[in-house]
């Protein structure tokens, strides 16, 4: 499965190389326009509902590979594995190329984390479903996309942003601490029957990205989902909702409050 794993990861890295070369050619908002971010957002977009739709139906389809992470998979369940390794390679190149490593290292560091798990299933055929049940994170990754890209178009605050925000929450619990506290219970079961170099790269990703997702939880919470509610004016405060003011008097747009987490 090796060298149809390595191909499909070929192939889908020059796929989502490809859809970035040309969202850049298609109209953007002008709000957008200048930030490189956008398009890679929305390449991202594309592959957490590709792979988070493929992994939720997946496993209620194909049951078996919860019930038994490491060899009841079925071919077309490993493919799909292998084109999120295509994409966190691309996206990482991209990473690489258009932003600086001081904004980008966590990321990276995050990528190398999940590219380094999902290969252990892409070259040795193994894991497959454990790897398919990390993919339900993308659901969430979803919500988090579409949330930035509506911060980037200046749609916040509004109703889609709230609800978008909401909906962030709520697949943040559901389909990322959930599945997140699902592997490291199962990690912690069988680890007698994993390879000792598998637990640890295994326990190194599942305790990066939760720290990270909890760091993120708090953040939705109390940045989007708490200050998005209407509070009544106060005396002498002229402030908006989403802006604050500057000493020269001149309005600041509120910055970006979610971590654009990619797994």
């Amino acid at each position: 499965m090796a060298p149809t794993g390595l191909l499909v990861a070929g192939a889908s890295f020059l796929a989502f190389r490809g859809l970035h070369w040309g969202l850049r050619r298609l109209p953007t908002p002008e709000s957008a326009a200048r930030d490189r971010q956008w398009w890679n957002l929305c390449v991202s977009l594309a592959h957490s509902l590709l792979s988070g739709t493929g992994a939720l139906l997946g496993l209620s389809l194909y049951p078996q590979m919860a019930a038994d992470p490491i060899h009841g998979h079925p071919r077309w369940a490993l493919v799909l594995v292998a084109v999120s390794v295509g994409y966190f390679l691309a996206d990482g190149a991209d990473l690489l190329w258009n932003q600086t490593l001081g904004k980008t290292w966590d990321l990276l560091c995050h990528h190398l984390v999940v590219v380094s798990c999902l290969s252990t299933a892409v070259l040795s055929g193994h894991y497959v479903g454990f790897s398919m049940v990390s993919l339900l994170l993308e659901l969430n990754s979803a919500c988090l996309h579409l949330q930035k890209l509506l911060l980037l178009s200046h749609q916040a605050p509004s109703l889609a942003f709230s609800v978008t925000s909401w909906a962030s929450l709520a697949t943040l619990a559901l389909f990322r601490l959930v599945p997140l506290g699902w592997m490291s219970l199962w990690l912690f079961r069988q680890h007698h029957q994993v390879p000792l170099a598998l637990v640890t790269l295994g326990g190194i990703g599942l305790v990066t990205v939760g720290i990270m997702s909890i760091i993120l939880g708090i953040r939705i919470l109390v940045n989007d989902v708490l200050q998005s509610r209407p509070h009544p004016p106060s005396p002498g405060r002229e402030k908006t909702r989403g802006t604050r003011t500057r000493r020269d008097n001149g309005p600041v747009t509120r910055n970006s409050s979610t971590l654009s987490l990619k797994d």
